[in-house]
């Protein structure tokens, strides 16, 4: 009773739908509006945009001033083992290099002798470096740089998991479509055959016609009308195919009998809904498409990886030189002569583990690379395909238009000379049955066209602004 209500809200809310409750027309440009608003994926899709952003977030992380504080204290019996205290502010900075300032107090009985400092502590400021492995690229840097790119592929692929509900959507009104104009058709047709009978029933009453002309008639009626319950049910299918679709603040709505499909939905208006109004060929840009894109930056995020493995065969030579002094406040008291310095020397003989986490690198690269090339194929080719297709659809949808007319002339004149009595009943229903297929397979080929063209619409993957 909830999803009713709620559902009966929803379309109050919509201005361009009838507000007699016997014919709610729900059109196809606000029908995908609220599902690309309120759909639980679509939603799920735009986390995507944040996940990005918070991994950015992180890896910039490793270029925050960090400040550190090591105390250590030991005093057992009366006696003063020792009282350490360091403190250490750091500023890491882009090409692997980090600046330094440094508080050391230290006193004791056993103080370790290299520990010994002025009594107020002594004060040093610095900088240490690679001057080989990690100075062009670092783990910090490379993670900096593949968390850009991850967030500009996680753009794309919101893009993606978009248009891919409102195609599906997209394919679930128009299969709703299909199924209402289906037992719409039935219900014309039943209409029909009911005057048909009582004209032939009243007819073989009066003695005009045969009596058995009324058993088929009778047969004809009974036909139209398990036609019509056929189209019934599957309609109500159809109906909750695409409630699947329909939320509204996180809670599903259920589709209602009285709402119907707008019947007038032309191929132009579902082109200007979908954006691919204006499509051509000539004009297409694969590097654009959001897949490719997506593609890209992953690959792009692979070759930091290869550049950050190729980089650790060199050698790690970390250099470090630090000012001594007792009164920082004092710029003179820094001097070249009182200074604390290091080097660091490591490299692996054969670089074995190195090698094969380059060689990984690559392989991994040349594998998405392919897969790029690939994916530039297929879509090219399927969106090709799916162009023709719908250039041919508009020369069946044509043809198939002429066809019901000359079928509905066929059946009038029928009917005309049946009236006058120089036909039969089963010609009439012969003309009438194959109005009937062809009517169906209009609708049929309407339904085809127009999924077509959501078909194209996810194939360029577009996520519609106006919707």
């Amino acid at each position: 009773m909830k999803r009713i209500f709620i559902f009966v809200a929803l379309l109050g809310s919509l201005p361009v739908w009838s507000q007699a409750l016997d014919s709610l027309v729900m059109g196809f440009d606000e029908y995908l509006g609220y599902v690309k608003k309120f759909h639980p994926i679509t939603k799920q899709a735009e986390l995507n945009i944040a996940v990005g952003q918070a991994e950015l977030m992180k890896a910039r992380g490793a270029f925050d001033p960090k400040i550190e504080v090591d105390y250590d204290r030991k005093k057992f019996k009366d006696t003063e083992y020792w009282d350490l205290l360091n403190a250490t502010f750091k500023i890491p900075t882009w090409y692997g290099i980090e600046l330094k300032a440094d508080f050391e107090q230290n006193e004791g009985d056993f103080l370790n002798p290299e520990r010994t400092v002025p009594t107020e502590g002594l004060f040093s400021a610095g900088v240490s470096f690679s001057v080989a492995r990690g100075l062009l690229i670092n783990e910090r840097m490379a993670m900096v740089q593949k968390a850009k790119f991850f967030r500009q592929q996680t753009q794309a692929d919101r893009d993606i998991a978009v248009n891919e509900v409102l195609h599906d959507a997209s394919l679930a009104y128009f299969n709703w479509l299909q199924a209402y104009n289906e037992q719409q058709i039935y219900q014309r047709f039943l209409n029909n055959a009911r005057i048909r009978f009582e004209g032939v029933k009243s007819s073989a009453l009066a003695g005009d016609r045969a009596t058995i002309d009324t058993v088929e008639a009778k047969i004809t009626l009974q036909d139209r009308q398990l036609n019509l319950e056929q189209a019934r049910i599957k309609l109500a299918k159809r109906r909750l195919a695409l409630s699947n679709f329909l939320w509204i603040d996180d809670i599903p709505v259920e589709l209602q009998p009285n709402v119907q499909p707008n019947q007038q939905l032309s191929g132009e208006a579902v082109d200007q809904i979908l954006a691919i109004d204006g499509f051509s060929l000539a004009q297409l840009t694969i590097e654009q498409h959001p897949k490719v894109q997506s593609m890209n930056f992953k690959i792009e995020g692979l070759k930091v990886d290869r550049r950050l493995k190729a980089n650790k065969l060199l050698p790690q030579i970390d250099l470090q030189y630090n000012f001594l002094t007792e009164t920082p406040e004092v710029l003179r008291s820094f001097s070249t002569a009182e200074y604390k310095g290091g080097v660091l020397f490591r490299f692996p003989l054969f670089l074995r583990k190195e090698r094969g986490d380059l060689k990984l690198a690559k392989l991994k690269l040349q594998d998405a690379n392919f897969d790029l090339e690939n994916t530039r194929i297929s879509l090219e080719n399927n969106i090709n395909a799916l162009s023709q297709e719908l250039n041919s659809f508009t020369t069946q949808n044509q043809l198939v238009e002429d066809i019901v007319i000359n079928y509905q002339t066929l059946l009038a004149a029928e009917e005309r000379k049946f009236s006058f009595g120089e036909s039969s009943l089963f010609l009439v229903n012969s003309r009438e049955n194959k109005l009937i297929d062809a009517t169906l397979k209009q609708n049929e080929l309407q339904n085809k066209f127009f999924s077509t063209k959501a078909k194209l619409f996810k194939g360029l993957a577009l996520n519609p602004e106006n919707l």
